[in-house]
């Protein structure tokens, strides 16, 4: 076990040296000159020349790279050019309601995708089973703007049930908090449980389809017991990966949703500053995301031996 993590910490170091490296080149190489755009359109070459010696534009690129992993590591993610302040702090202000947003859509999604899968799994065939995977098909194929939108007009225009957008930090109010979640929750969570409960009807039905769950029936067992205590728990390796590649694939939705909700989370913050240009700050997020995607992956991995006892690393 230590031997397989330490294996796999070795690797995710070089993967994020990659990682590093490429995102360090795509911004630089990108079309159009940063210190141009900081400088303002009535700027003259003199000033732009100062802007750029200033950010250290001028340095060769490798000196440009390691510069900015001896900072990086340091804990220093470089300063925002627009706003002036450190990237990390500026991160860590808006961590709140993606954190809060991401955690609440998780639990939704896998408690409803599990549960949808599990049941249509066991009335295979039936109603119930065409209904969920008819979701299921709608839901995954439905972009998170569209639905987005969708859940706007349905519940806070028409009705004013929900509030149409914004956040509300739960040191307010867990009730505000919540309320004000609600249909961000809903909108990310759609594509995830529609992808979950199908991972899990095709895990379920080949595990209910083994000679041992037969046996189990015949042996007099519960529906429930043959669902939740022998099928899901050897059904749960697939379902524990595809909950982990979701967890790890809200980055995206989570910039999406929280600009139509308008949510000042860590995606806002990401397009405001690829609209500015501005560089640390896409760096940052970048980097730090790449980070976590790596730990997920690291902690599923790991994970496995907890549901099927077989795995041995």
């Amino acid at each position: 076990m230590a031997a397989y993590v330490l294996r796999r910490m070795i690797s995710a170091i070089a993967v994020m040296a990659m990682v590093g490296l490429f995102v360090f080149l795509l911004l630089r190489l990108a079309p159009g000159d940063p210190a141009a755009i900081i400088a303002g359109k009535s700027a003259t070459e003199e000033m732009i020349a100062g802007i750029r010696e200033q950010l250290g534009l001028n340095d060769p690129l490798p000196v440009q790279f390691i510069r900015w992993v001896r900072d990086m590591l340091g804990g220093d993610f470089g300063t925002s050019i627009f706003a002036g302040r450190p990237v990390i702090e500026l991160i860590s202000q808006r961590l709140e309601p993606t954190i809060s947003l991401s955690i609440l859509t998780m639990i939704v999604s896998v408690t409803v995708g599990v549960s949808f899968g599990v049941l249509a799994a066991w009335r295979t065939g039936g109603l119930v089973d065409r209904i969920l995977m008819a979701f299921a098909t709608l839901g995954f194929s439905i972009p998170v703007f569209v639905a987005g939108f969708f859940l706007i007009y349905a519940f806070a225009i028409s009705t004013h049930w929900l509030p149409v957008q914004g956040y509300h930090p739960i040191d307010h109010g867990f009730g505000p908090w919540l309320v004000h979640l609600i249909l961000p929750t809903v909108t990310l969570g759609v594509p995830y449980i529609a992808f979950i409960a199908r991972i899990a009807r095709a895990s379920m039905l080949e595990v209910l389809s083994e000679d041992y769950m037969r046996t189990a029936a015949a042996k007099g067992a519960s529906p429930y017991s043959m669902l939740f205590h022998h099928a899901l728990k050897n059904a749960g390796v697939p379902i524990l990966t595809v909950i982990g590649l979701s967890f790890a694939g809200l980055i995206g939705g989570v910039v999406v949703t929280e600009t139509v909700f308008n949510i000042p989370g860590v995606g806002r913050l990401v397009v405001d500053a690829i609209n500015n240009r501005d560089y640390p700050i896409i760096q940052g997020v970048l980097i730090l995301v790449s980070w976590l995607y790596v730990l997920i992956n690291l902690a599923v991995d790991l994970s496995y031996s907890l549901v099927d006892p077989r795995i041995r690393y």
